[in-house]
């Protein structure tokens, strides 16, 4: 019984320990972002960096009409505009070439158009045609479904300054559609993982970001070989972020001023959100970059084994701190992201807190489900197309 004393111990502050580690690396971010000058002191379109921002698109003409509202009001003097449309089979296009003909500046804006995508990773090669057309110093993602605010590019062009940064990730929150805890669960999840990215990337460790939310300095792709050298992976933002880490002298950095902040439209199923988060996962499980795989997993792994000693207390009661150290952890979490990220969060009373503490307890449920999945290699897809790991 000692023995089982001793490891909970050790496990409990080894996990709970990793996750305040994390929060400083956050509080860093924090810190080095309110210091970022947020207006760019002359506007005059040759004194600034050109922003090449890169949007692909697979039949999303329901999903980007907030989208196209947010680039017409940029206030960046230059930017260009790229959609790389992946065989959209709907009216999306239309859409598109409407937007581009009214657009205030017309030579801001072009689309390019695949007609095949040989995969694996689908996103990935239609990211690839919009890098190799972009003109820019600067490359800006986003997809199609997302809301920019209207100072976006500036914002994210002033967290490039300092010559020493290559990468900036910045956080990508999901609009709540209802007052289930279905739609609930999709806010707070997603500003969690954006913790867990943010505090990495404070810490000098970054392994990820989220692709619809990212700049970086074209010479920071130019010295790890360009973009076709990021290794396959279902998470090629993560993979790339991790690259330029590893494989460059340039820094990354994560920013959470609201001026950046962007927002996406949740999955509509459980089915759907399943799929999304397995990929998102499994992209950390099995990552190429050792560093983000080794400490994705240590931290799943803890999680999973937290989760499962809870129906062994009865018998094992010593093993008491490893289920405690994971609903810490979630505590922390959720009090880091109603600190930094509030007014991005479901507010409200009684009912809201209420879903705040089950969140506690179903986080790293979902989390150990989605893990075992992953570990049992189980197929996930984007846009209907399989993603198969290679191995």
């Amino acid at each position: 019984m000692n023995g089982f004393i001793i490891f909970g111990i050790v496990f409990f502050t080894v996990l709970v320990g990793l996750h305040c580690v994390l929060i400083i690396g956050l509080v860093m971010e924090w810190s080095r972002d309110r210091k970022t000058g947020k207006s760019l002191p002359e506007p005059r379109r040759d004194a600034v960096p050109k922003v090449s921002v890169i949007i692909p698109l697979h039949n999303e003409s329901l999903r980007m009409t907030e989208l196209l509202k947010g680039l017409e009001s940029q206030d960046y003097p230059a930017a260009e505009i790229i959609f790389v449309d992946d065989r959209s089979s709907d009216a999306g296009p239309q859409k598109l070439e409407h937007f581009v003909r009214n657009m205030r500046n017309r030579r801001k804006c072009r689309i390019i158009t695949i007609t095949e995508n040989p995969g694996p990773n689908y996103k990935q090669y239609a990211l690839s045609r919009g890098i190799d057309a972009a003109e820019g110093d600067f490359l800006l993602f986003t997809d199609a479904d997302c809301e920019v605010p209207a100072r976006w590019i500036s914002v994210m062009a002033s967290c490039l300054e300092d010559e020493r940064v290559g990468a900036v990730i910045g956080p990508v929150f999901k609009k709540s559609e209802g007052p289930g805890f279905f739609w609930f669960h999709q806010c707070v999840d997603h500003a969690v993982r954006y913790l867990y990215l943010a505090g990495t990337s404070g810490l000098g460790a970054a392994g990820g970001g989220f692709g619809n939310n990212l700049i970086l300095r074209r010479k920071s792709l130019d010295a790890i070989g360009g973009y076709n050298s990021v290794p396959f992976s279902p998470t090629e933002d993560a993979a790339l972020v991790a690259r330029i880490r590893s494989h460059s002298p340039y820094q990354v950095h994560a920013a959470l001023d609201a001026g950046v902040w962007v927002f996406t439209r949740p999955e509509q199923s459980w089915g759907a959100l399943l799929n999304q988060t397995l990929r998102w996962n499994n992209g950390g499980l099995f990552s190429p970059d050792m560093m983000t795989r080794l400490g994705f997993n240590y931290l799943m792994i803890s999680i999973l084994v937290g989760i499962m000693s809870i129906p062994l207390l009865p018998f094992f009661p010593g093993l008491w701190p490893l289920s405690f150290g994971v609903i810490l952890s979630m505590i922390i979490n959720t009090a880091a992201i109603l600190f930094f990220f509030r007014a991005a969060l479901p507010r409200g009373g009684f009912l809201t807190a209420i879903r705040y503490i089950f969140q506690l307890v179903f986080t790293p449920l979902w989390m150990s489900f989605l893990t075992a999945l992953g570990f049992f290699r189980v197929t996930i897809s984007w846009k209907g197309n399989k993603i198969i790991r290679r191995t």
